[in-house]
């Protein structure tokens, strides 16, 4: 065999194994399917049914979706992920979906707005939209009719822009004229450009709320990834990757009005039923693999631990509220959440729970061992929804192959992944009921609307219909339907209008004391909750308020039990005392009593002593309240405190004591008002210390060396 021969024999061998690797590639991981094909792969509620609403090539990579109020649609395309955007080469995108013949059928998709960094959510704002665009938050619109965003301004910058699964998003207009979104907790120093003179806050551990009308923003409660649910009455759910719903039941201003408090953590997994979803798709060769080394390191670790691959939620994305009109009136209320990792949505009935303020999350009887939506098509990739202006639900479908983020996969097992294959596919699906007419697509036109009709409009049993209603009457400012939002806020049997007419007037900077009275007896709890927020401004209702706090809606009573650490007047502390014995079990309760500053107070410890049957009854909630309460004295260290509290613990059994000495200790430690100790505190831990057991002379040592005596 001459040479050539060989040569010729040896790439015939590497051109078989290379083809052989191809195809094991190939095989390791399939291949797209058209709309048509992925269709047939679903399995959805017996119910519904679905149809493809737009696909490539007219969406690529779709994350958000919205409808404005001149019948336009935008679609945000993050072409970048799952990298970093890449400064010179941003690849969001912006696409506007119009009805140009006038048939009421989208037949035209426009790019509205490009070279976005990560976009990831839009919102119809004043003609134009909003849009999350890390580290901006931007306002985008078309002056001149072509379609194309010509004006361009950053709102808001600073927001965290490293890892695109983690940046600000989910932009929601509340009932309460903000809006909300998620920022997952990251770090950021935040500055609103239209008023550069205002200082930046730092949003780091919550998310983000702004109130353009009035130029205010702040940092909310939760740490929300990629889903953001909001009811009519304006609790927010949020979706994080493995824990697809939670709830902060007690908002920022609440939790941080001092900041002495031993944690700030107020995030909360509603669901009944833990991380399980009932997956239909196969496991990824990549998870498998991975799964399987990780379970081999726990056991030769001994660690009684349980690495899953597969029917756990690991890929939580687009928690929303479904209010719309189209489907059965059973699913109104539902939240819609997809798992794009297992290739499915899931949906959660939301129920109130007498004994807590959170609500709770649970599976209908009829999806107790199956999801509303699954596909074995490993590429569908159910990111987000919308409730659209026709009652119907609409599922972004972003269609890759690979979703997970690289930074989670070992390096060998990205060999054969390609992380940007199917950015050239994206698919927006409509779900729809199978009985009764099908609904044809609505393209509503409510910016020709008078104001008069708008209000009217507060009444639609769609969501969508009544918040752009309430939108539009935000932005317009028209005073000249006062008497009609009045007349809604006093006549009107629907309770969602009743609200939403109520925070119409306090947008119009109109709102009374008599709307607030009237709303504060409101027949619906959620009107309750939120005249309870207003009745903050008003003094004179006070006394509704202590009412309130027993009030039969677990979310209304815990709501007035916030608003009455707002005040300072004598009568509250009574009050907060009842609540603190009365809910001490309940963490969230312990929080509302003691971030409130006469809740913290050495007058509140007074009165929990003085006559009262606090430290009578023992209870893990007490004395976790009264180690709570030692904490934000030690870390406060105001002149007195800490000898007025150990006089307390003095008077008190010993499982007391150890619990204020060990809450009293950490506070010490953390505090920044640290100084000399005067003499009576001194005085104080040696009484304590005579008799004492030895658990509780131990506390009084660390009490010592945190005071550094």
């Amino acid at each position: 065999m001459n040479i050539i021969d060989f040569l010729k024999n040896k790439l015939t061998i590497i051109g078989v194994l290379c083809l052989l690797s191809i195809m094991g590639h190939a095989q390791r991981y399939a291949a797209a399917l058209s709309p048509t094909e992925s269709r047939e792969t679903f399995q959805l509620n017996a119910d519904f049914d679905i149809e493809p609403f737009i696909t490539e090539p007219d969406v690529l990579s779709p994350v958000d979706i919205a409808f404005d109020a001149r019948g336009n649609i935008y679609v945000v395309e993050m072409g970048d992920y799952p990298y970093d955007a890449k400064p010179g080469n941003y690849k969001g995108r912006i696409r506007m979906l119009r009805d140009t013949d006038g048939d009421g059928k989208v037949d035209k998709s426009f790019v509205f707005a490009e070279d976005l960094p990560s976009a990831t959510s839009v919102l119809p704002w004043e003609g134009g939209i909003l849009v999350t665009a890390a580290p901006d938050i931007l306002y985008l619109k078309d002056t001149d009719g072509d379609s194309k965003a010509d004006e361009r301004e950053v709102i808001f910058t600073g927001f965290f822009d490293k890892n695109s699964e983690a940046q600000v998003t989910n932009l929601r207009f509340g009932p309460d004229n903000w809006i909300y979104a998620n920022n997952h907790g990251q770090r950021g120093l935040v500055s609103y450009k239209r008023k550069p003179e205002t200082p930046a806050i730092d949003v780091s551990g919550g998310n983000f709320r702004f109130r353009l009308d009035r130029d205010l923003f702040q940092s909310e409660s939760g740490v929300g990834q990629f889903g953001l649910a909001v009811d009519d009455w304006g609790h927010r759910f949020y979706s994080q990757n493995t824990l697809h719903i939670q709830q902060a039941p007690i908002a920022w201003r609440y939790a941080h009005r001092h900041e002495y408090l031993p944690s700030y953590r107020v995030d909360v997994n509603i669901s009944d039923h833990e991380r399980e979803m009932f997956q239909k798709s196969p496991t990824p060769h990549w998870r498998e693999v991975r799964s399987a080394r990780r379970q081999a390191n726990y056991d030769s670790l001994g660690l009684d631990r349980k690495e899953y691959a597969r029917d756990y939620f690991s890929g939580a994305s687009g928690g929303t509220f479904y209010g719309g009109d189209g489907f059965p009136e059973s699913y109104y209320g539902a939240v819609f959440t997809g798992d794009v990792s297992g290739n499915l949505v899931h949906r959660d009935v939301l129920s109130s729970d007498p004994d807590q303020p959170a609500f709770v999350a649970s599976r209908d009887d009829r999806e107790k061992e199956q999801e509303f939506l699954t596909s074995t098509d490993p590429w569908f990739r159910p990111a987000n929804f919308y409730t659209g202006p026709d009652g119907y639900l609409y599922l972004v479908d972003m269609y890759r192959q690979h979703i997970e983020t690289p930074v989670s996969i070992p390096e060998d097992l990205k060999e054969d992944m390609d992380f940007a294959n199917g950015e050239q596919y994206g698919r927006i699906w409509r779900i729809f009921p199978k009985n009764g007419p099908k609904r044809e697509v609505v393209l509503p036109n409510l910016a020709e609307k008078e104001s008069a009709e708008l209000v009217t409009l507060l009444t639609h049993p769609n969501q969508w219909w009544r918040l752009t209603a309430h939108r539009l009457l935000l932005e317009r400012q028209d005073n000249s339907i006062l008497p009609l939002l009045n007349k809604t806020l006093n006549e009107s049997t629907m309770a969602q209008a009743r609200l939403l007419a109520l925070y119409s007037i306090e947008g119009q900077n109109a709102l009374a004391a008599d709307h607030v009275k009237k709303a504060l007896s409101d027949v619906e709890p959620g009107v309750r909750e939120h005249a309870l927020m207003l009745a903050e401004k008003y003094p004179q209702f006070l006394p509704e308020i202590i009412k309130l706090t027993d009030d039969a809606s677990p979310q209304v009573a815990y709501q007035a039990s916030l608003s009455l650490g707002q005040f300072s007047s004598q009568e509250v502390l009574p009050v907060l005392a009842r609540i603190a014995e009365k809910k001490a079990e309940d963490n969230f309760y312990r929080m509302a009593v003691l971030s409130s500053k006469p809740g913290a107070s050495a007058e509140m410890l007074e009165t929990m002593a003085d006559g009262g049957t606090f430290f009578k009854n023992a209870s893990p909630g007490k004395m976790k309240l009264i180690e709570e309460f030692a904490y934000i004295t030690g870390s406060r260290n105001g002149k007195n405190e800490i000898k007025a509290l150990l006089e307390v613990l003095l008077a008190n059994e010993e499982s007391w004591q150890t619990a204020g000495l060990n809450g009293l200790a950490n506070g010490i430690k953390r505090s920044q008002h640290k100084g000399e100790t005067d003499k009576a505190t001194v005085k104080a831990l040696q009484k304590l210390e005579k008799g004492a057991s030895v658990a509780v002379k131990k506390a009084i040592e660390d009490v010592r060396q945190a005071l550094a005596i």
